[in-house]
């Protein structure tokens, strides 16, 4: 316990100075973008926003998760994460529709962009952006909130690159509409981060099954273990994005050599290692009370 405890707390921390290092980046790049008339810096703090959001979230989520739950929130507080992802995604797709409606006018009437300025802001947030990657590195196989965050802050790394790239293409040749078009480029990005954060609260919150989990393996899966006949019934949804469940009544024989304690640890080390899910609830039945309609509790099988 004190060893969870620990590496939450190191996570936490490491969070935290993700989510400090990034907001100076939105400071910076929203104030530079005013200054230098320079839309792709603005649609860059746009995407830094959005990234600034889902490192949020993740720290939010961690912070909760270390929260009992009471008689209220029996859960605890992970459905926090979800209901402020929402939040993300619609604010994403009003940022990246104001910025298509610049990007237009801007297409349509070039203004000059003091493209040197942009090019070392955007290069500050380039190596801003490196720094807060190798800072999560680490811990991405820890958390699957942490690997999510990291490849929101590679996905707005990857947008200061092609903002430097506009930087040099109208420092060398003075053709500002490059701007624009880069602008619309990250917009699409953040627009496609947008559909993906409300697709995963969508399936959450409809308690639809995983992205990474084929119900049909799983009921190969629990069909295999040693004194199960049948299963139905059978649930799997998530809690939160790291938090899957399972439910089902597994089937058993009257007369099998596996006590109901050996066929639940089994299941319980299958799901774990193959589907990384952790909360079940198994209700067991047997054939001699009438599969699917009557509950049987069987006691265990003394050796």
């Amino acid at each position: 316990m004190a060893d969870s405890v620990s590496s939450r707390y190191h996570l936490i921390t490491k969070m935290k100075f993700a989510v400090i290092l990034t907001v100076g980046i939105l400071l910076l790049e929203l104030v530079g973008g005013i200054l230098t008339h320079s839309l792709a810096l603005l649609s860059d703090a746009g995407h830094v926003f959005a990234d600034v959001f889902a490192l949020g979230l993740s720290w939010v989520a961690l912070v909760l998760s270390g929260l009992p739950s009471n008689q209220r929130k029996t859960y605890g507080y992970f459905r926090a994460e979800v209901l402020a992802a929402v939040t993300n995604g619609a604010t994403l797709f009003l940022v990246a529709l104001w910025i298509f409606y610049e990007a237009i006018g801007r297409i349509m009437s070039p203004e000059p962009v003091k493209s040197l300025e942009m090019f070392f802001i955007a290069l500050v947030g380039l190596v801003v952006n490196l720094i807060v990657l190798l800072k999560l590195k680490g811990a991405t196989q820890q958390s699957l909130n942490i690997k999510s965050a990291f490849l929101h802050v590679l996905g707005d790394m990857l947008s200061s690159v092609g903002v430097i790239v506009g930087g040099i293409i109208m420092l060398v040749t003075g053709f500002y509409i490059v701007d624009p078009i880069i602008s619309i480029l990250i917009g699409l990005i953040i627009l496609r981060g947008a559909l993906g954060v409300i697709r995963e609260c969508s399936d959450i919150l409809l308690e639809g099954v995983p992205q990474n989990v084929k119900l049909s393996e799983v009921e190969k899966v629990l069909k295999q273990v040693t004194g199960v006949v049948d299963i139905h019934d059978l649930h799997v949804w998530s809690i939160s994005s790291a938090h899957p469940a399972l439910s089902a009544h597994v089937v058993v024989e009257e007369q099998t050599t596996h006590s109901t304690k050996e066929i639940l640890d089994e299941i319980q080390a299958q799901v774990k290692e193959k589907f990384n899910i952790e909360h079940l609830t198994i209700q067991f039945e047997c054939l001699c009370c009438g599969m699917q309609k009557v509950e049987c509790i069987l006691s265990e099988r003394r050796g």
